[in-house]
């Protein structure tokens, strides 16, 4: 299809005891998981670098156990988002960034920041922190010089080209669903995720020049499988995503609809690991996808899910 952008679809994580004998073959080593799972989906979503700061040997391993053009999405650190609550935290942006992650070189995609439940819109706290964040391996290799003493020896300062870093926040609290919120990312160029779930807003607004999708389980946090007509509904929505329209039914905190571009990056992950639904659903999204867009199917999906 003409005029679109590139559209990555895979799962958050690949290191679960259920995946076993099921998604993963029996008998398959566990040092071999990530390898299988990136030879199935061109993107993966890594969790790890959300509870603690990983080692740069960490990040070169997982670069080079797969394929040149893959992509990782990198968690953002929780004790950033959840502990810290974007206060003071200078110092932590510098370990996250000097931590390993510029190590994955081409391979490193967006950055996923995610926000507790309990935690209400704070603009003013949002602002500042955006401002802080880098948008080129080169400026992250910089402000990783920054770093505490707990990663002397062992941080990573170098980024081999000046390559884009994308970034994406998750909110999980009704106060987020407003137009000041929306304003403020398409100001920063930050993605709003489109999370869906039952538990938390599902903000449709496209706020950047790429579309960072969480499918989370449509009525079962984390378990629930996508059926047909569910994942027909996402595979129209991705299409229009990269062919630079912005699927408008939904939740929307914003009344202005983002204008319509020649094409957009989307990026999605399926998160509802606890049943195995996850890589499963990801390969039928990708095959429907791919069926729209051998058909040359327009944009402009209007039916929900």
């Amino acid at each position: 299809m003409k005029g679109a952008g590139e559209i990555r679809i895979g799962i958050s994580g690949w290191r679960y005891n259920g995946w076993r004998g099921s998604f993963y073959p029996a008998g398959l080593p566990q040092r071999e998981e990530l390898g299988y799972a990136a030879s199935r989906f061109r993107t993966i979503e890594l969790n790890g670098s959300f509870y603690s700061l990983q080692r740069p040997e960490s990040f070169i391993r997982w670069r080079d156990e797969t394929p040149e053009d893959f992509v990782f999405a990198v968690k953002g650190s929780r004790f950033l988002t959840h502990m810290k609550k974007l206060k003071g935290v200078e110092t932590g942006l510098a370990n996250f960034f000097a931590q390993g992650l510029l190590a994955l070189g081409p391979k490193l995609g967006p950055i996923l920041w995610q926000f507790p439940p309990q935690w209400k819109l704070d603009c003013e706290r949002l602002d500042a922190f955006f401002h802080l964040l880098p948008r080129t391996q080169k400026q992250a290799a910089e402000m990783g010089r920054g770093h505490g003493p707990q990663l002397h020896g062992r941080a990573w300062l170098r980024a081999e080209q000046d390559r884009e870093i994308r970034h994406a926040i998750e909110v999980r609290h009704d106060s987020f669903v407003c137009e000041e919120f929306i304003a403020l990312l398409r100001r920063h160029k930050v993605a709003s995720v489109v999370a869906d779930t039952v538990s938390w807003p599902r903000l449709m607004d496209v706020t950047a020049d790429f579309v960072y999708c969480r499918l989370h389980g449509d009525k079962e946090l984390y378990a629930s499988g996508y059926g047909p007509k569910a994942l027909d509904a996402w595979a129209e929505r991705v299409v229009d995503w990269a062919q630079g329209g912005d699927a408008a039914e939904g939740t929307r905190g914003s009344a202005q609809v983002a204008p319509r571009k020649s094409a957009r990056d989307v990026f999605v992950y399926f998160d509802n690991d606890a049943k195995v639904r996850a890589p499963v659903d990801a390969q039928n999204l990708m095959k429907k996808v791919e069926a729209l867009r051998r058909a040359g199917a327009p944009g402009g999906h209007r039916r929900a899910a």
